[in-house]
């Protein structure tokens, strides 16, 4: 079944994205749909390599500005290998963060401000997502739960970035709240993926994706109807 829907995961480290995304793609998938689950930075053979560098605990010395082009880089690849050419075939992707993440993180927790868009822009063009969920956390409460031992470097600077990042996050989603859904993520999982599902199915159903079988139910509906099996 078609569909073709661009969806995004973002928050601060922590927050209940992988969970999320997880309980959605299995929904969707009961839904009859044919959802491509993917990551930033990574998702390409690419992108997991910039990944690596990026995340390695032992390069401290990679500066914000490396960093930013890093990521950058990393989502260039990843929109033309993998996340357009799903999009023009008519499926759904999800991405686990997307720009919004580089905004917050380098635009906001490294004070490089409206940089971080002008690069991003050129790296993804026209590829903007068609709905964003930020999962709102307390970074104190939250940064609890990650074990030292396996942070990597971002998550190994502390709250603080987190923090800032978190204010930045807020500041998206105040000034496109068209796009980007703001979900408690304090709630129990599966009293958030009810609302998240439900969301994406009216999405679905508004572009058309549920009445491929002309079953007024169907579709996009399972995607909701999933989430209270």
């Amino acid at each position: 079944m078609s569909g073709r829907l661009f969806i995004t995961f973002e928050g601060t480290d922590g927050s209940g994205k992988s969970t999320q995304i997880r309980l959605l793609e299995k929904a969707l998938i009961s839904g009859g749909f044919d959802p491509v689950v993917t990551r930033e930075p990574g998702g390409t053979r690419i992108g997991e390599l910039i990944r690596s560098i990026i995340l390695d605990t032992g390069n401290t010395e990679i500066s914000d500005v490396a960093e930013m082009m890093l990521y950058a880089a990393s989502r260039a690849q990843h929109v033309d290998e993998v996340i357009r050419p799903n999009l023009e075939a008519g499926r759904i992707v999800i991405s686990d963060r997307f720009v919004d993440s580089s905004i917050a993180y380098q635009g906001g927790a490294r004070g490089l401000g409206n940089a971080v868009q002008e690069v991003n822009a050129y790296a993804v063009r026209d590829c903007v997502p068609d709905l964003t969920f930020f999962l709102l956390s307390d970074p104190v409460k939250l940064f609890e739960r990650i074990e030292r031992k396996d942070a990597d470097r971002i998550e190994a600077e502390g709250l603080e970035v987190q923090r800032a990042a978190r204010a930045a996050y807020e500041k998206i989603a105040a000034e496109d709240r068209g796009r980007v859904v703001v979900i408690d993520a304090s709630r129990p999982a599966n009293e958030i993926h009810a609302e998240i599902a439900a969301l994406v199915g009216a999405n679905l159903k508004k572009q058309g994706g549920a009445n491929e079988r002309g079953d007024e139910r169907g579709g996009a509906g399972n995607a909701e109807g999933a989430a209270h099996e």
